[in-house]
């Protein structure tokens, strides 16, 4: 029985690293389930404390993920129009796939720069913050799920 744990488990390990990448997917969350997978084994592999961090740090790096862009925004000079443009972006962005995703925080974030008065030059810096936010959201998801795969492949038996 414990080898359909191992098999799952790994399938989701594998499927959270590529949803680390593929904004489509919940890459961390995918990897922690996948590494929860393995408590359930004859002998589990972790501590529940270990588990409960790992699941708080699986949250943390998910929330972040979303407010990354929106903190670059506001950190390459957005205002309020300019953060609130990303979000709108990002939430417009999820119907369109993949591209919509990655470029709608960026576009967003122009649109609501540009309607709150500032000309294209000066928008495109906050919207490039948006476009940074969101790389640096990607490096923390990927980071978290190879972590994660480290420890789920190392106390496989």
């Amino acid at each position: 029985m414990d080898w359909v744990f191992l098999f799952f488990g790994g399938v989701l390990m594998i499927i959270g690293i590529i949803g680390s990448i593929v904004p489509v997917l919940p890459g961390p969350p995918l990897s922690f389930i996948g590494l929860f997978m393995l408590q359930f084994k004859t002998e589990p592999a972790f501590t529940w404390k270990f588990i409960i961090i790992w699941g708080i740090i699986t949250l943390i790096v998910t929330l972040l993920d979303y407010l990354f862009p929106s903190i670059g925004t506001k950190k390459y000079g957005g205002s309020r129009w300019g953060i609130i443009g990303c979000f709108v972006g990002f939430i417009v962005g999820l119907f369109f796939g993949i591209p919509g995703i990655i470029l709608g925080p960026f576009v967003g974030a122009l649109l609501g720069e540009v309607l709150g008065g500032k000309d294209i030059q000066q928008a495109l810096r906050p919207a490039l913050g948006s476009f940074l936010g969101f790389l640096v959201g990607t490096v923390l998801k990927l980071v978290a799920s190879l972590i994660m795969a480290f420890y789920f492949f190392g106390n496989m038996f």
